[in-house]
């Protein structure tokens, strides 16, 4: 038998250190390349000329030392110019005179460069200065701010700065956010399910809290920070008043001090029978003087814990949720109960105006307009009416809420999904930063003036001093934090957002994919002019000409334009589409319909309840009309219902193609992800297109249009599919 040569003890030393090495490259590189970095990737630069400029950016660079928010923005700038730069900054506590990248706050910058930075106090609590000044005579860049908060962020812009390869030269900004309260809203619940999730499970684990942290709660404050987010809504507004136990805020208390050094403050969801359920009371009676006494109680009994606690986000009086009304009281008087607890503590109540009853026989639409603006001004001032941007249920297109243009004396708070629940879930490719900024640009016209939805909810038109937006979350265990990796950018859309309305969904995707996958401009080009167009691609398939809320019914996974019988109208399709051998649509005009078209301001109404005039996009949302109408392009509305849906596939035909172009660009693995992803998509699409039309047929009795593709089952096939384990179902309440 042969023996085996043996090692040298220096070459067996060597070799371990290899394998060592080697397996820490692929273990970064895999966490760099699966998603769960997010836009954080930080992958090393490839233009030269501007990496030699950051290089010599960063020789010197002075960063005062401080509390934890300060550690970690020191630390989160030492990843982001490690991981671009290849290099290991060094950071020195004291700012000398050869500096060549400043960072602090304004109170321990020297004389002479608070001179040269300038007067701070536009900046506020939140924002920092970017500055390039002269300083003994050589250029310096200084980020500073008022606060330790200000300096993370501005931390995390230089970063994002240098990700996407942006010129520094010259640099003079200052930058705030234009609304006080940027939350992510969880629909999560406390058995770890998500209603409305699509990416696996809660992030929160509450059975190994208090005790046991994730990193994944740390990874997940600096994604937030990185844009801007500054508070979280950990629980469903579908509440568990179990989270207001002390065995809950415990663990509640746990994740707070996670998130604190990121600036991002807690808030829970206030279930309004929690007295009872919890509190030993007979009554959540908001105006009986033991239920207040109670919550007060409470809201103390959390501050204690928790001194930065950010308040409670409620829905009452909605889908079968306890409320105010159950006692013959209305929204202002609960809500300024809930407002009286925290008030003392620098708490807001955040309260939703998501409400429809099964006992009003009105248009659906209507409803929380005429629950809400009869009490306009009448609501504490910590708190904020919570309102979603259309009127329906997060549509994957409705008009602006009419509420944005109806309560000047109330500060209303914007509701966005990011979640897709009625758009795809997790599977489908949709850019939703287009939809959120289609409404934050359309014009309520309140008092006759300019008055944009986004000066509604960032206060300026009215100067409103509490402010705030809210999305509800995509977030879930899946390694990749979103499910589908194109996900991540409507979180990362919302966040850029909440800080500015007025941004551009371009910008923001450009911004996204350089930071996430690559700056060559053969990639960023085409990839953002696909997310900016997936949006419409998505309503064309599904949604085509104004109409709405024809999913399958519970789940909202796929169409379901038959959908009847249910407990209550307004949870079927055929409420919405109302198709018959007439037309098809809902009638909301004023002279023949529900009159919704009354609750925006004339100017808006005017177009609205004219049919030549409302956009060809919400059509049938505000009009029941024959299939024979002729349309601008002169062709009937039954051919463009057709043809739309057509449009739609064959986008989605393209969109494939445009990805596979770009696998030179993404990694193999996310590149084949997307492709797989998109190939769903794809047949999704055709399903929509095929069981839409197949079941309006029977009411329009046209044959398909010319260059419709013609769908390839019966009617009763499609309405045979069945799918009673969809992911993100609505738990059962008790």
């Amino acid at each position: 038998m042969q023996s085996i040569p043996s090692i040298h003890p220096n070459n067996l030393r060597l070799f371990s250190l290899l394998l060592l090495l080697f397996l820490v490259c692929l273990t970064g590189n895999s966490q760099a390349t699966d998603g769960y970095n997010l836009w954080l990737t930080y992958r090393p630069l490839q233009d030269k000329p501007i990496t030699d400029t950051y290089k010599k950016l960063t020789e010197k660079i002075c960063f005062p030392a401080g509390g934890q928010t300060l550690e970690v923005a020191r630390d989160e700038l030492d990843r982001g110019l490690s991981g671009m730069l290849g290099t290991t900054p060094s950071l020195q506590e004291e700012i000398s005179d050869n500096a060549t990248l400043i960072l602090a706050t304004y109170s321990r910058l020297p004389a002479r460069l608070q001179k040269k930075v300038g007067d701070m106090e536009m900046a506020g609590e939140e924002g920092y200065l970017l500055k390039v000044v002269k300083d003994k005579e050589r250029p310096v860049l200084v980020i500073s701010a008022n606060t330790d908060t200000g300096l993370l962020y501005g931390t995390f812009h230089l970063l994002r700065l240098m990700q996407t390869e942006k010129s520094l030269e010259n640099m003079s900004l200052v930058q705030t956010p234009k609304t006080d309260i940027r939350v992510l809203n969880h629909w999560d619940n406390l058995d770890r399910t998500v209603e409305r999730g699509y990416a696996g499970f809660s992030i929160w684990n509450w059975h190994k809290l208090p005790e046991y942290i994730d990193q994944r709660y740390i990874d997940y404050a600096r994604a937030n920070a990185s844009i801007g987010i500054n508070g979280t809504v950990l629980t469903n507004v579908n509440a568990n008043a179990l989270v207001l136990t002390p065995a809950y805020l415990q663990k509640v208390k746990a994740l707070a001090d996670v998130f604190r050094p990121y600036s991002i403050k807690v808030y829970l969801t206030a279930r309004f029978s929690a007295p009872i359920e919890t509190g030993g009371l007979d009554t959540a009676d908001p105006l009986n003087e033991e239920v207040g006494a109670w919550w007060q109680h409470k809201a103390a009994e959390i501050y204690d814990l928790i001194p930065d606690f950010g308040g409670f986000l409620v829905k009452a009086n909605s889908e079968g949720q306890p409320g105010p009304q159950n006692y013959g009281r209305n929204h202002a008087d609960g809500a300024n109960m809930l407002a009286k607890a925290v008030a003392p503590h620098g708490g807001i109540v955040m309260w939703r105006a998501f409400v429809y009853s099964e006992h009003d026989v009105t248009d659906r639409a209507m409803q929380a307009y005429s629950e809400f603006v009869p009490y306009d001004g009448q609501f504490a001032d910590n708190v904020l009416i919570q309102v979603k941007n259309g009127a329906i249920d997060f549509q994957p297109r409705e008009p602006f809420h009419p509420m944005f243009g109806a309560m000047p004396d109330t500060p209303l708070m914007m509701e966005f999904q990011i979640t897709q629940e009625y758009l795809g879930f997790s599977t489908h490719l949709v850019f939703l930063p287009k939809m959120y900024e289609e409404v934050l640009d359309a014009d309520t016209y309140r008092d006759g003036k300019e008055a944009t939805v986004a000066k509604v909810i960032d206060g300026t038109l009215t100067n409103k001093e509490l402010t705030g937006i809210a999305g509800v979350a995509n977030i879930g265990t899946d390694r990749n934090w979103t499910g589908h990796p194109f996900g991540q950018a409507n979180w990362y859309g919302f966040g850029r957002l909440a800080w500015n309305p007025y941004l551009s969904s371009e910008e923001i995707a450009a911004e996204w994919l350089q930071m996430t996958f690559s700056n060559d401009e053969a990639f960023v080009t085409p990839m953002t002019d696909m997310l900016v167009d997936s949006r419409e691609t998505v309503v064309k398939y599904m949604t085509p000409l104004g109409l709405h809320h024809i999913m399958d019914a519970g789940h909202h996974y796929g169409p379901g334009p038959w959908i009847k019988d249910m407990p209550r109208p307004d949870w079927t399709s055929v409420y919405y589409h109302k198709a018959d051998s007439a037309g098809i649509g809902f009638d909301r005009t004023v002279a023949t319909g529900s009159g919704a078209t009354a609750q925006y301001a004339p100017e808006v109404a005017e177009i609205f309840n004219d049919a030549e005039e409302t956009p060809r996009e919400l059509l049938l949302w505000f009009h029941h009309l024959p299939w024979g109408y002729k349309m601008e392009n002169g062709r009937t509305l039954w051919q463009n219902l057709g043809l739309t849906y057509q449009e739609g596939v064959d986008e989605v035909k393209e969109m494939e193609a445009r990805w596979e172009k770009m696998a030179p660009y993404v990694n193999k693995q996310q590149h084949e992800q997307v492709s797989m992803l998109l190939d769903i998509q794809l047949k999704e699409a055709k399903w929509w297109k095929n069981a839409c039309m197949t079941y309006f047929q029977q009411f329009s009795g046209r044959p398909f249009p010319e260059g419709m593709e013609k769908p390839e089952k019966p009617l009763s096939y499609y309405q045979s599919l069945s799918f009673p384990y969809a992911p993100g179902i609505r738990p059962s309440w008790d």
